[in-house]
């Protein structure tokens, strides 16, 4: 089974946007390697528009002259990725992030190439062109590059094929497939599945975007995708992270071992240095923000892609991506479920619990909303049910106040925008 816990690892899009290049990657795939894949960080993912040499920071090129090879298949700008060059593909570059011991993946718009299209090129394997398989009403709504295919004729799904096969000849093992979900594309979901299991290939699948994604989908996501999205493009900004709150409630009684809701990326680090949105920047969300949205990730065991470029994010941003918790509880817990929500004067108060899969030890975060400090406590009944023996307790971040049993309830001062995290342990 692919991605038995919820995937780990790095994307391009927060910092390069559709800009990123071959050697930005591989500085990424170092640092992973050296700092992050000892706690479980191992996928490397190129984003979007990786096949346009004339990409830019700030939006999409309508008409881009796309590098496609002879059967409307993207390729990469060699001018980006010099590996690529005379069909070579992301061979070289997917060998490079395998001999460091990681993953390659890579991502892609649904659908086939309006160039492709323009100049009906063949498709592979067949006697149907490009023309012959485009669906020209069925367009992404905000990048210009493909038309929708026509899933009533046999070349749709062998143009799939197609594309397929050639990534994972050049070794990819994971595909990010985007403008899937919003409109939910139940038939290009399995087409793509179809292809990725012709392929022979191990290659996980990532859908995206998630805008108004219903869990009544959830049967046909498990039987064709290994991660999907549950919102639209997460960023450095409070209430992006504050939303998330009732979506991952939503969708963590659903998280099975081969099948993740995804709560979008993490823009830790150094971000905006060529990106759709924003200029060079450092992570705006406060260090107590960060540490929220980690904490409700892993016990919502959300995928964790992280954003910021790691060669120049600064030494306390792969700190907290490689706290042993993260890894502990993101691929170690169950049950991770939300026990309360209760508006208070100034904020809400939130409280997750999960445990163990593999001893007696229990988990809690006790998250704070509000813009000042609080005093929490909440009845271990609360979040261990009636019955429960004595506990001792253990931060799992750091704290100037370390919480505390007392009386029978957790006691905690969580921080503005933050969270008390703990581990509890049966005396």
């Amino acid at each position: 089974m692919l991605a038995t816990t919820p995937p780990m690892g790095w994307n391009s899009w927060d910092s390069f946007g559709t800009t990123v290049t071959e050697d930005e990657v591989l500085a990424n795939a170092r640092v992973m390697a050296e700092r992050l894949l000892p706690s479980g960080w191992d996928t490397v993912v190129v984003d979007i528009a990786w096949y346009d040499p004339t990409a830019r920071s700030h939006g999409y090129n309508d008409g881009a002259p796309l590098e496609l090879d002879a059967y409307g298949r993207q390729m990469p700008a060699p001018n980006r990725f010099p590996s690529a060059a005379d069909g070579a593909g992301f061979g070289p570059l997917a060998a490079q992030v395998h001999a460091l011991g990681l993953k390659f993946g890579l991502h892609i718009m649904r659908g086939i190439p309006r160039l492709a299209v323009e100049r009906d090129l063949p498709i592979l394997g067949t006697a149907y062109t490009a023309k012959d398989v485009a669906d020209l009403d069925h367009v992404c709504a905000w990048n210009p590059d493909n038309y929708g295919l026509d899933h009533d004729h046999p070349g749709a799904q062998a143009y799939y094929d197609a594309q397929v096969a050639q990534f994972a000849a050049w070794g990819v093992d994971f595909i990010k497939a985007d403008d899937m979900q919003a409109p939910y594309y139940e038939r290009e979901i399995a087409a793509y599945a179809t292809a990725i299991e012709r392929s022979g290939r191990d290659i996980a699948l990532s859908l995206s975007p998630g805008t108004h994604l219903s869990t009544e989908h959830v049967p046909h996501l498990r039987e064709h995708a290994q991660m999907w999205r549950i919102s639209d493009d997460l960023w450095d900004r409070w209430e992006d992270v504050h939303a998330q709150f009732a979506r991952l409630a939503r969708w963590a009684p659903f998280q099975q071992p081969g099948g993740w809701a995804d709560a979008d990326m993490l823009p830790f680090g150094r971000i905006g240095i060529r990106a759709e949105r924003g200029e060079p920047r450092d992570c705006r969300l406060t260090l107590d923000e960060q540490r929220t949205l980690m904490t409700l990730w892993c016990m919502g065991r959300s995928p964790l892609m992280v954003g910021g470029d790691l060669p120049t994010s600064t030494p306390e941003t792969l700190d907290l991506l490689a706290a042993p918790a993260v890894t502990e509880v993101l691929q170690g817990s169950v049950d991770g479920r939300e026990l309360l929500r209760e508006p208070l004067d100034g904020g809400e108060l939130i409280v997750w619990a999960a445990r163990s899969a593999s001893s007696d030890r229990a988990y809690a975060a006790v998250f704070w909303t509000g813009e000042q400090p609080f005093d929490a406590r909440v009845a271990l009944s609360s979040i261990l049910g009636v019955g429960h023996g004595e506990v001792s307790v253990t931060d799992l971040w750091p704290a100037s106040s370390p919480a505390v049993v007392d009386a029978g309830s957790l006691a905690a001062t969580v921080p503005a925008h933050g969270v008390a995290w703990v581990a509890l342990d049966p005396r």
